[in-house]
């Protein structure tokens, strides 16, 4: 069983940045691919990024390709979202999930684990 919690999310300014966080537990985390996906009021929840469990290999959503990072720290159980140059249309809850097969898939249906969601807020 792994257990995801994501904090950083907040209220910044259009072209401003934050950092996201996904503390995880469970052992073998590490060998788990992970992913951040986000979900806008009246829309689906849709992909942003994805992490292979070795960290080699990433996978990202045009929309934020060239301004959204994924990384992680396989040591502290941790997964992050370095988000730069903000957009209102950023504007979601950001979801951390946990995929066993480690695929660093874009498909929601893949993912065995979910956080709870932090609330990011872009203004204009």
């Amino acid at each position: 069983q792994v257990q995801l919690v994501e904090s950083g999310g907040g209220l910044v300014q259009a072209g401003g940045s934050l950092r996201l966080s996904c503390a995880t537990s469970g052992r073998t985390f590490g060998a788990y691919a992970a992913g951040w996906f986000r979900q806008a009021p009246g829309k689906e929840r849709e992909f942003v990024a994805a992490i292979a469990w070795s960290g080699a290999n990433t996978n990202y959503a045009d929309s934020v390709k060239d301004r959204f990072t994924i990384s992680r720290n396989n040591a502290r159980n941790t997964v992050f979202l370095q988000m730069n140059a903000l957009k209102p249309e950023d504007t979601a809850v950001y979801y951390c999930a946990a995929d066993r097969l480690g695929t660093a898939s874009q498909a929601p249906a893949d993912y065995d684990y979910w956080g709870q969601g932090t609330q990011v807020t872009v203004s204009s």
